[in-house]
């Protein structure tokens, strides 16, 4: 995981280069100052964020420990595409219906479980299905409807990934609130050896060093982990968008599916003779069927 190896790169350059200078490890090591950075941001965020958005950041931190969307995802959504657009062409939209109001037993879409899991793209794909069932809505208002759903997930999907951007930002001034109490602990032993005093200013200049650290090298870089995340997720609901658009103005499935294919990123987009074999193995399952 490109996460777990960039904090590790961080730890072993920052060590290597302390080591190098003779520096000694164990004066690192101050658990007070930790607690002080650490419980301070802690609080703040519970202090500035409702309880929804951090248990929202919590799942997004922890599904950078999971892939992003690749090719192969997108492979089996085109697939799956596909052949809720014959669906429609073969049995009118109404036939759609059948699918979307229990989604866990649609024959098609149970075929993908991992797209069942992503519960945003799944809600987006049911709630804009409904409306093609329903009709009575211009292609152009059911564009500018779903452009307007997918901007409202997009605002609240990134809400998480600021939120921590801006403890990152706190986090080098709760390292000065560590190091100034610090200098307040050294100003009271001022009478002591100066080995003593020496050692509690090291202690109080690491507070300001982990503020910094924490704050560049894990928690910043974590938060535009994140956006990225975000982005990439969002592109799934892009390529549904527009697939169902292309469908609900009349285009073949074939069609509909390229219209989805185009806008996917084009580092993880399937080519078209790949897109091609996904359209026939779909359509030679269904008639095997």
């Amino acid at each position: 995981m490109l996460l777990i190896a960039g904090a590790v790169l961080v730890v072993v350059a920052i060590l290597s280069g302390y080591l190098m200078e003779g520096g000694k490890v164990l004066l690192l090591l101050q658990p007070a100052e930790l607690l002080i950075i650490g419980g301070s941001a802690a609080g703040s965020l519970l202090i500035s964020t409702p309880p929804a958005m951090v248990r929202d950041l919590a799942v997004q931190v922890k599904r950078l420990m999971s892939p992003a969307p690749g090719r192969e995802d997108y492979k089996n959504l085109l697939a799956m595409l596909y052949q809720l657009f014959r669906v429609v062409q073969q049995s009118g939209v109404m036939a759609l219906e059948t699918h979307f109001e229990k989604p866990e037993d649609s024959p098609v879409l149970k075929k993908y479980p991992k797209f069942m899991a992503n519960h945003s793209a799944l809600a987006f794909l049911a709630d804009s299905a409904k409306v093609i069932i329903s009709g009575g809505i211009s292609p152009h208002d059911f564009e500018h409807l779903m452009s307007e759903d997918l901007e409202v997930r997009h605002r609240h999907a990134l809400a998480a990934s600021g939120t921590l951007q801006r403890v990152a930002d706190a986090l080098p001034g709760l390292g000065i609130v560590a190091a100034v109490l610090g200098i307040v602990i050294t100003m009271q032993a001022i009478d002591g050896p100066a080995s003593q005093i020496g050692e509690k200013v090291g202690a109080a200049l690491v507070g300001t060093f982990l503020g910094v650290l924490l704050s560049y090298g894990f928690v910043g870089p974590t938060a535009t982990a994140m956006e990225h995340r975000v982005g990439d997720e969002a592109n799934i609901e892009q390529c549904i968008m527009a697939g169902l658009l292309s469908i609900y103005k009349g285009c073949a499935p074939a069609i509909a599916v390229e219209f989805s294919r185009r806008v996917i990123p084009e580092e993880v987009r399937p080519s078209f003779e790949e897109t091609e074999q996904i359209c026939r193995a779909a359509r030679e399952l269904k008639e095997a069927a």
